[in-house]
Order: C-alpha cells, then structure tokens, then sequence
C-alpha cells in the first residue's frame, strides 16, 4: 500500500476495495448532484489568514461538544449501511472514535444494531432517530438507545421523503446485496470484503430486522421502510419526540434560519447545519453557506455544528472559525474504514487532527476558541445574495 498522507488517498484505496455499489452509496448525491459538489467546492472559496511571529508552543484541539470533552471538535456522523462497507463496520468505527477521543454517533439504518455496539464498547455513543409513522416502532427504538446508554438523541430532520440517487437505482442497492451477474462480477474483485462479510452474521439492518413484525428479508424491509417515511412530521412532533428522550438532543438538517429558531424553540441542545451530504435535496445551499445566517439568527443560545463537504482539517478549521461550534464528518471516516477497517477510520481522524493543528499554528493560533472569522479571508458576497 503507498504511504497514506490525507483523506483522498484513503478514497482511492477504497473504491479498490468495496463493491461499486457501496461506493456508489457513499459518493453519490441526488439528482444532478449540485448540492454534493458544492459542499466541498465551497470551503475552497474560503482561505486562511496566515499569521507570523506568534508564539505557536503548546497548541491544543481539544475541545467540547454538547458538554463532552473531545480531542477535537469532530463527531463521526450516523451513516447508513456502515456495515456493509466493511464487516461490522459500525462496530469498527465506534472503536476507532473512542481510541481517539471522539463522538460516534449511530444511524438507525445501521447493519450492526444498538445492542451490538453497546456490549463491545466501554465508552458511551450517539443515537440517530428518524422519525417514522410507527410510533411504537419509535418509541421502543427510543428506548433501547436509553437503555444502552447513549449519551445524545441526534433526530433527522431532512428526510421525510427520500430524494432520488440515480446510482443507487442503477446498481440494485440492497444489503445484503442481491445475488445477480454484475454484482458477483464486481464482488468477486474484491475477495477481501467479501471473506470478512462471510465472517460475520450481520448483513441486514439490525435495529429493524427481527423489531418490526413482518420485516424478515430484504423484499419486505423495503416495502416497510417506503411506507414508514412521516410525510407529516412537524415541530409539535419533533418536541414531543426530544421530551421522551432523557438527555442532550441535537436537531440534524437544518438549513434555514426559520427552522433553527424553531429548533431552538423547542429546547434542543444543539443543531446540525447539513444537507444529508447533498442526498437529499438537490440545489439547496451548501452547508458552509448556510452557516452564517444561521449562527445570526440563533447567537449563542444554542450549539450549533455542522457537516456535509468536511474532507480535510482544513475544513474542520473553516466551520469553527466561521463560528460553528463542532463538525461531523461522514465520507471521511467511511473512506477509511473501506479501505482498512478500524485502523483506516482511525487514520482518518488522525490526517484531520493534524491537518487541524498545523494549519492553527500557521495562522497563529494555539486553542479552538481562539479561532474566529479574523482567521479566514471570506470573500465578498460568499454567502450570496438571494431573493
């Protein structure tokens, strides 16, 4: 394997290693795929401020995140069919967050369950809700995210129908996958992947395989999942939801400024600035974009953190010196753990953190609260003047 230096090279060992399928799941966006690009393209509007003859000794990215101490502002953001990138890979990932020092958060569409990352790890992690039609469904699920122990509630807001990814229509995405002619053509390159996954029993998704009656196979999980998505979800719900939830609760998708002052409303503990990573609606801004106003709109009464385009510390740096509060990062860590399992998810927060400190250093700063927007050069207009 050539020398791992940044995130890309971990992309290319990667797509080497996983089924084109799951790539696909992971660099892909809806539609035309606007939004997906613009994410990352649009942190490369924004440059730093190089600062010199500072005393730089003794740097920190250390920080806090809904009150957990973090070796550095960083989350890994609930994904779905993390485990079907690399066998258990929730589990991996999960370890690899609590070596270094940082939040894991998992999605309820994950392959390994509540209960499996519960028993395997020492430390707590995080829950990712989406709201369903089956109340019960969502409350039981609620409850074993509490009897597990997780330490925050991360409910998603931005998926109450599911925007169209052409790719994954194209390849048949399914987990497991299905058994057809170009699938054990691509899976049969990458021996790897596929001796792992016969190592393992977790193929399906475990917090709704063998919890909702008549979900027994792929076919049927489907059909449940199409018919499950809340076409009606509104804020009396969503605070219904956070008040059976005993702990932190962080409001994921939020894009503008009248939705983050309804989050703050309703006593949530933080929100998440994102586009679900472009996958969802198509020509919405970027989430770097809408940062700012949204930070205007709520001050500091509220966390607020943001994802979607983070690649690099660099990006990291941007979205903390624009004032967000932590980031996530998805495609990042899931490059790694592709590419080497646990150790590449570790690697992966190891390139951020150290694209993180040395870019603090050079623009003369020692500690993430001393990062502000006199760190960045941000061009006119970046936000973009809209009707």
């Amino acid at each position: 394997m050539s020398v791992i230096t940044n995130i890309e090279d971990l992309k290319r060992v990667y797509h080497k290693r996983v089924p084109q399928m799951f790539y696909d799941y992971t660099e892909s966006g809806s539609y035309t795929e606007q939004t997906f690009r613009d994410n990352s393209s649009d942190f490369n509007q924004l440059r730093l401020r190089q600062r010199v003859a500072k005393d730089i000794s003794q740097r920190s990215t250390a920080g806090k995140i809904i009150g957990e101490t973090a070796t550095m502002p960083v989350a890994l953001a609930p994904v779905g069919l993390t485990g079907m990138q690399s066998a258990d890979g929730e589990i991996k990932s999960a370890r690899a967050a609590q070596k270094f020092g940082v939040p894991y958060t998992l999605s309820t569409m994950s392959i390994c369950s509540i209960e499996d990352l519960s028993q395997r790890l020492e430390t707590s992690f995080w829950f990712q809700l989406y709201v369903m039609r089956d109340e019960e469904y969502v409350d039981r699920l609620i409850a074993r995210a509490q009897a597990a122990k997780c330490s925050a509630l991360v409910i998603t807001l931005d998926l109450q129908m599911l925007g169209q990814r052409h790719k994954d229509l194209k390849n048949g995405l399914s987990a497991p996958p299905k058994i057809t002619p170009k699938n054990i053509l691509n899976m049969a390159t990458k021996w790897r992947w596929g001796l792992e996954m016969l190592g393992t029993p977790r193929r399906g998704f475990g917090n709704i395989v063998g919890h909702v009656k008549g979900v027994t196979d792929p076919a049927s999980l489907m059909a449940w999942t199409t018919e499950q998505f809340d076409l009606t979800l509104n804020w009396d719900s969503v605070a219904r939801i956070a008040k059976k939830w005993d702990g932190k609760v962080i409001l994921k998708g939020i894009l503008d400024t009248e939705d983050a002052k309804q989050a703050l409303n309703i006593g949530a503990d933080a929100i998440i600035v994102s586009n679900h990573g472009g996958r969802q609606l198509d020509g919405a801004l970027s989430s770097i974009k809408a940062l700012p106003s949204i930070l205007e709109a709520v001050g500091d009464k509220i966390e607020v953190h943001l994802d979607s385009g983070i690649r690099s510390g660099q990006d990291v740096l941007k979205a903390l010196a624009m004032g967000a509060t932590a980031t996530h990062i998805g495609r990042a860590y899931i490059y790694g753990l592709g590419a080497m399992g646990e150790a590449g998810v570790f690697k992966s927060l190891e390139i951020i953190q150290k694209e993180l400190d040395i870019s603090m250093g050079l623009c003369g700063v020692r500690r993430i609260d001393e990062l502000s927007r006199d760190t960045l050069l941000i061009p006119k207009n970046f936000e973009g003047s809209w009707q």
